[in-house]
């Protein structure tokens, strides 16, 4: 299999920096950028201490929605991933700070739509950013988990890049905003239907786990029974629960997957649960020849 080259956008996160990890493990050429550039290792893994694999990863500084500072680390790529979004917005910090009642607070985090970006991201023209929409600049869903994917998308698309990975997710969840799921299926389409030329791939994991992050375990955990229930009565469950009752999936598994999906030119379009955990078995049948 022929060295590939590929581009992380937020590399440096939770399952960013597990893409990279798997990517290196291919012997491919990685590149992540993202504000801070290398990981708080302490933060997404068990040790402060960069694993080995780390020194062969190129750590860049970029901001992504400023395309100016990241388009040259898009030429000449195999395939660009987008592993940057948000779970929760921050509504709750003008709570805390007095600037916002608790009732105005809540009523900002559930309401029917916020702003992305003040310019529809297809239409900023090559030189454009994308600047908050919000009157106090919050980083929104409509921002960060979809207009910043389309426009990471169409620069990989002006660069000719082959594939374009988004890291979506399986479902909403009754604790969450029904804008954070809606955000994401609207960066799909989006993608899809206005970039052709791509090769799109949307990864929808439940969620995910690592025994680094034990607080995690617990979740993953009453996520794996509600899963069972909700198989025992044939997936009744799903409108009512969402992702909470999808099956959870280790972090590694996922990223495994990520690269295998890149390597594997017959992927495209959605890569539901099922398919992770295929594409991961292939994957490590590969590690084991």
């Amino acid at each position: 299999m022929s060295k590939k080259r590929i581009v992380v956008c937020g590399g440096n996160g939770f399952l960013g920096s597990r893409i990279c990890g798997s990517a290196v493990a291919r012997g491919w050429d990685v590149t992540s950028f993202s504000r801070s550039g290398a990981p708080n290792w302490s933060s997404i893994t068990s040790s402060p201490t960069p694993p080995s694999w780390s020194t062969s990863v190129t750590w860049e500084r970029a901001d992504m929605l400023r395309p100016a500072t990241y388009k040259a680390l898009l030429k000449d790529v195999d395939a660009v991933v987008h592993s940057t979004g948000i779970l929760m917005e921050a509504d709750y910090k003008g709570v805390l700070t007095g600037k916002e009642s608790i009732w105005a607070g809540i009523s900002r985090a559930f309401s029917a739509t916020k702003g992305g970006s003040r310019t529809n991201p297809l239409e900023r023209g090559e030189e454009g950013n994308l600047e908050p929409g919000e009157r106090d600049g919050q980083l929104t869903y409509e921002l960060m988990n979809r207009d910043s994917a389309i426009t990471l998308a169409q620069e990989a698309s002006f660069q000719n890049v082959p594939s374009f990975v988004y890291i979506s997710a399986a479902a909403g969840a009754p604790m969450l905003p029904k804008r954070y799921i809606t955000t994401k299926r609207d960066a799909e389409s989006t993608i899809s239907s206005s970039l052709p030329k791509l090769r799109s791939i949307f990864i929808r994991p439940g969620f995910l786990y690592d025994s680094s992050r034990s607080f995690t375990l617990p979740i993953a955990f009453a996520g794996a029974a509600g899963n069972m229930v909700n198989s025992m009565v044939g997936g009744r469950l799903t409108a009512l629960a969402g992702a909470a009752v999808e099956k959870p999936l280790k972090a590694d598994l996922v990223a495994e997957a990520v690269v295998e999906a890149i390597a594997d030119e017959g992927v495209n379009g959605v890569v539901g649960t099922q398919r992770i955990e295929d594409l991961a078995n292939v994957a490590w049948r590969r590690g084991m020849l």
